[in-house]
């Protein structure tokens, strides 16, 4: 199941933003109506882009695939964009194979090189 954290603009630390979602877990048919409820209610409240942070987001199902691009078209009406950050390896590979890579706007981490 996937645990929300939605953390207000309200407290100006770098590592706090306004309009971010951090999703935990898994992104699946038992998570995804409380993840819905929790990006309309921000999309409603809020300007600008809208942030899903996926960077403890272990994995998901058709279910929250189908949320991530319910949620990109609302925002795309609206002429917002849903960003989706930092996804781990095997989120990025469902992404890639669905070919929602292309569509879905994805800020993937930069990673360090090494010698």
């Amino acid at each position: 199941m996937a645990v929300i954290d939605h953390t207000p603009g309200i407290d100006h630390e770098p590592e706090y933003e306004e309009n971010v979602v951090r999703l935990a877990g898994l992104l699946d048919v038992r998570s995804v109506g409380d993840v819905r409820q929790e990006l309309n209610d921000l999309i409603d409240s809020s300007d600008g882009d809208v942030i899903v942070d996926l960077a403890a987001l272990d994995a998901l199902d058709a279910t929250g695939l189908g949320l991530l691009v319910a949620m990109h078209r609302r925002t795309e009406r609206m002429g917002r964009h849903l960003v989706l950050r930092h996804p781990l390896p095997p989120v990025v590979r469902i992404l890639a194979v669905t070919r929602l890579s292309r569509i879905l706007h994805v800020e993937r981490t930069v990673l360090p090189l090494t010698a």
